[in-house]
């Protein structure tokens, strides 16, 4: 028989898995929910001494209940389950009991790391950089300051949920029900560093992954590509994974679908992620799928410079890097051939192509990439080889937020600002509620600026959502948006669909931006007059 431990993430309580759990002892399964020390039960006013081992000893509790009434658990199959914050406590309870544990689900949750407290996690970039700064108290989980509590962080009010995560799906009721009951969380369950023997690392795991929260195992997918060592894991044989279509509350929002996903990974199925094959290599590490010219290139710092064969000063076009991309990923985005072939097909037709990597290493670091991007781009007007008044913009992927200052208050000197297969809002679990960086409020503001978007037709879902909700919103503005569409290109087709269709794409993507760089109807490799 499979036993089923349910673990809550913040600021619930056991009360969230009802329905679950009625299902799932229905199909015939034992089940469990563990009770987490002040969020549970008449602890619930809490206890500043309650921290993330006081939580792992609560799902140790239940775990050597199960093997104790079974006899040494011969015969009984733990399957430990770990919704948000919860998985926190499961991993480090099945460290220390791997023994006894059959599989581990984490329900719409990051990935513990040892030495990393849960606060890592919480995707709120405001209210975790707040509470790494004072520790001691916290104001609302919605709004600082407010009603501050020592070590406690008060539950969200009913409309600030969606910072800790999408709503989807998620009933009125139930909504209004999850409010009445939620719970102060504990700070020390967010500051202490989960400790990690090791153990824990051969127990099968299954994930969960809720799309309407905005991942998905298309993006898992896309990330290991991306070659980063803290993701090949994720590729072992002994991973799986499944997607909901709902937000970051399934067992609220569609307890049914929910209990047939949990039956079938405690079963073994589910989808898994293709390793990076060494021999091909990683995708964004392929050739450009394009022919490009030999033309000399200038390291400057943290930005390059591809030159024309040229006697004057010409248009640039500055390239951005999508991301987040790891600190240590090499070689760097401003190496990688998709970018670099666009920045020498520039310099080939005659303006200055302008490379840089930008430091978007964690979701947090999106304003100092902003301040980045803007320094590249004032490096490259003051060089007497290029034409300050003629720049040109063009953002790919996670970069696609920084364009919303672009866009926001364009300079006279900015003649054009493209995008390819971009994500033009944060999704629901970057927890950047509180960024300016939104595109889609931004164009509002953009004018008679010329945009050129190149989409995809393979997207992700959750990325080709907030391009359909930029494009509806520029259509009410009267924005200037040419868009290019590639049918059957995937994100980063320009080195992985090596077809006549994604050639035809960036060609076309590249003559229009480049007419629009030297001036309207003026062709690619000629001087402008003056406007």
């Amino acid at each position: 028989m499979t036993a089923f431990i349910l673990v809550s993430g913040m600021f619930t309580g056991t009360h969230i898995w009802q329905d679950t759990v009625a299902r799932l002892t229905a199909a015939g399964s034992e089940v469990h929910t563990v009770a987490l020390t002040g969020l549970d039960g008449p602890r619930a006013a809490g206890d500043g001494a309650v921290d993330l081992e006081t939580h792992i000893a609560d799902v140790l509790a239940v775990v050597d209940s199960v093997v104790g009434a079974a006899g040494g658990a011969a015969g009984r199959r733990i399957v430990l389950v770990g919704h948000d914050y919860g998985i926190h406590p499961a991993v480090g309870a099945a460290d220390r009991r791997a023994e006894h544990i059959e599989r581990i689900v984490y329900l719409d949750s990051g990935l513990p790391r040892d030495g990393v407290p849960a606060l890592a996690a919480v995707p709120d970039q405001s209210l975790r950089d707040r509470l790494a700064r004072t520790p001691g108290t916290a104001g609302t989980a919605g709004t600082a300051g407010a009603d501050e509590t020592p070590g406690l962080l008060p539950p969200p009010a009913l409309d600030e949920w969606p910072r800790w995560g999408s709503t989807a799906g998620v009933p009125d009721a139930a909504l209004d029900r999850l409010t009445a009951l939620a719970a102060p969380q504990p700070l020390g369950t967010l500051l202490q560093p989960l400790r990690l023997t090791g153990a824990v690392a051969p127990v099968p795991t299954t994930g969960v992954l809720c799309t309407g929260n905005g991942t998905s195992i298309e993006l898992m997918q896309m990330l290991v590509r991306l070659g980063d060592p803290a993701l090949r894991p994720l590729t072992d044989p002994r991973v799986t994974f499944f997607e909901l279509p709902t937000g970051h509350w399934p067992m609220l929002s569609c307890p049914a679908e929910l209990t047939d996903v949990l039956l079938r990974a405690a079963a073994g199925e589910g989808h898994r992620l293709e390793p990076v094959d060494d021999a091909e290599g990683p995708g964004h590490l392929r050739p450009f799928l394009m022919d490009v010219p030999d033309v000399p290139r200038e390291r400057h710092g943290n930005v390059d410079l591809y030159l024309p064969d040229a006697g004057e000063p010409r248009p640039a076009v500055v390239f951005v890097h999508g991301g987040p991309v790891p600190a240590d990923a090499r070689p760097t985005p401003r190496d990688w051939p998709g970018l670099t072939g666009y920045a020498r097909c520039v310099a080939g037709d005659g303006a200055v192509g302008v490379l840089l990597d930008h430091r978007l290493h964690d979701l947090g670091d999106y304003e100092r990439a902003a301040a980045d991007v803007a320094a590249a781009v004032e490096l490259a007007r003051a060089d007497p080889r290029v034409d300050g008044d003629r720049i040109a913009l063009w953002f790919f992927s996670g970069g696609g937020l920084i364009a919303a200052d672009w866009l926001d208050e364009p300079p006279a000197w900015l003649r054009c600002l493209a995008a390819t297969y971009p994500v033009l809002a944060p999704l629901p679990n970057w927890g950047l509620s509180e960024t300016r960086l939104r595109p889609v409020r931004a164009v509002a503001n953009a004018g008679d600026l010329p945009i050129v978007l190149t989409r995809v037709g393979l997207e992700m879902p959750e990325l080709a959502a907030t391009v359909e909700e930029f494009l509806a919103e520029a259509k009410d503005r009267g924005a200037d948006v040419e868009v290019i569409d590639v049918p059957n290109g995937h994100h980063g087709f320009e080195t992985i669909d090596v077809t006549d269709e994604s050639r035809a794409a960036v060609r076309h993507a590249m003559r229009t931006v480049l007419g629009h760089a030297f001036g309207t109807g003026t062709e690619p490799g000629t001087r402008p007059g003056t406007p």
